[in-house]
């Protein structure tokens, strides 16, 4: 099997995919791994995911160690506090919150041994008949695979060649993200700070990570579309600086460090919906499938268990294409849209209020916790008896 994409969904689906019998291929089109990246966080079933891979341990170790968040105003005063105990570990600030980087490479290392990675090349066309897909890599190399899997995010470009430009899946949700990792010299020591400009929909963050001299930050703010070249990092950064203008607290201190930092991201805070993940026997996972936009905080957790069921129904169906991929979608579509529909309802809280803004999410509802309940636990973990499980 060939999988497209080595951060986080592509790797686990990796693993799961060698212990259930599979000769695995991962193609990135990055030279190496890619370090730092936003706090991912793991959630609900998503933490059974990682145990039933044997990596509870090794991920905790590469966790931020981050205490709790503070909401501050514009002169550093605390407004609310949120500890990552709350709710038993998957409220605002998860007990397991760990940089997008460190978890990509706890994955690589567990698979890098048995999984054949190729690093600083694509895919560049693909055709598939009954019995196979042909793929030819940019790099010039030829080769066939019975099954083929897009785990490469929300720009998927496996999606876009055999499912149809972006434009047809991805939702915008009227904001735009940044992050980069920055010198701690702001004193963080394992609480999160945000600062929110409720009248101009921008906020901007800083939270610790493992190396207690660095701090990563983050910028929100409201966009009706988006328009910059997800690859364009100077036009990029142009629109940070001039969206960012004018807002308090230590915005433009954060700022300042934006040219010499070496990981910086922005991007669209977007969803990706399409009607089936699969289209013969190539497959989508994780962003390029489903995104749910960071604003659910569970774009790693649908990865993570997206990954376990895939190579599990697959397996299950004596890797039939047809019957493995449709028990895949079976079992975590209802998943998928409870957690798009928290993105969507968290996105629109932090639309600029005015008389013509829909009323803002009840939060304290029932019906929200419910939703919540079901983001969080709402899917099955088969456990797969009776199909081989070479990690057991």
């Amino acid at each position: 099997m060939l999988v497209a994409g080595a951060s986080i969904a592509g790797p686990a689906l990796a693993h799961w995919l060698r212990r259930r019998g599979a000769e695995v291929t991962v193609v990135e089109r990055a030279p190496e791994l890619r370090p730092g990246g936003q706090a991912v966080d793991a959630r609900g079933v998503a933490k059974e995911v990682i145990e039933r891979m044997g990596l509870d341990a090794a991920v905790r170790a590469a966790c931020t160690d981050t205490a709790g968040a503070y909401t501050v105003d514009a002169n550093g005063q605390v407004l609310e506090t949120f500890r990552a105990d709350d709710d038993g570990g998957d409220g605002f600030i998860a007990d397991i919150e760990i940089l997008r980087g460190d978890l990509s490479r706890v994955l690589y290392d567990d698979t890098r041994d048995g999984v054949d990675y190729i690093f600083g090349d694509r895919i560049a066309e693909l055709t598939q008949d009954a019995a196979g897909v042909d793929v030819v890599f940019a790099g010039g190399d030829r080769r066939r695979f019975d099954l083929v899997v897009g785990a490469d995010g929300l720009h998927s470009g496996l999606r876009a060649m055999v499912f149809g430009p972006h434009e047809r899946f991805l939702r915008h949700l009227g904001h735009v993200l940044a992050f980069y990792s920055v010198p701690n010299e702001f004193g963080l020591d394992r609480w999160l700070l945000e600062y929110q400009d409720q009248e101009s929909g921008r906020s901007a963050l800083l939270r610790p990570i493992q190396d207690a001299t660095r701090a990563m930050a983050m910028f929100y703010f409201t966009s009706a579309d988006f328009a910059v070249d997800h690859r364009d990092v100077a036009a990029q950064k142009a629109m940070l600086r001039a969206r960012m203008a004018g807002l308090g607290w230590l915005t433009q201190d954060i700022l300042a460090h934006l040219d010499d930092t070496p990981d910086f991201y922005l991007d669209q805070v977007a969803q990706v919906v399409l009607d089936r993940w699969s289209s013969g026997r190539v497959g989508l996972l994780g962003d390029a499938a489903f995104s749910s936009s960071p604003m659910s905080g569970q774009g790693t957790g649908l990865a993570l268990v997206g990954a376990y069921l895939l190579a599990g129904e697959l397996a299950a169906a004596g890797w039939d294409p047809d019957a493995g991929f449709a028990g895949y979608e079976a079992r975590m579509r209802s998943f998928v849209e409870a957690n798009q529909e928290i993105g969507r309802l968290n996105a629109r809280s932090r639309d600029i209020p005015g008389p013509a803004a829909e009323p803002g999410p009840d939060f304290a509802s029932e019906w929200f916790t419910d939703l919540v309940g079901r983001a969080l636990n709402g899917v099955e973990l088969p456990d797969y008896a009776g199909v081989p499980d070479s990690g057991a």
